[in-house]
């Protein structure tokens, strides 16, 4: 007796694969606003400074994601769901901002 998981594992229908060049990618950066304490990035400067890196005036820490858009979605549509995923799930808009950019 097979279970499901086993029946799918690499058996039977071929994978799905897209157009690669109706794919576009999205690049998100998130980082705590300026006004917001960073601690962890208090923490990764006095550790790059006590071994010996110098010049070192503040470090920032952030989050980055990349988005596989699928295809079918004009640059400007994908702009705009980029954005509302980036405002409304990917960041906590009371200390975090972000920036992004796409990719074709």
């Amino acid at each position: 007796m097979h279970t499901p998981y086993k029946q799918n594992h690499g058996r039977g229908k071929k994978p799905l694969t897209y157009n690669q060049r109706s794919l576009m990618k999205a690049y998100v950066y998130v980082s705590l606003k300026k006004s917001v304490l960073d601690p962890q990035g208090k923490t990764i400067h006095g550790a790059l400074t006590k071994i010996g890196y110098k010049g070192l005036h503040d470090v920032r820490q952030g989050k980055y994601f990349e988005i596989t858009l699928n295809g079918g979605i004009s640059k400007e549509d994908a702009r705009a769901e980029v954005e509302r995923m980036a405002r409304e799930v990917l960041t906590n808009p009371v200390i975090e901002e972000f920036r992004f950019s796409l990719e074709d």
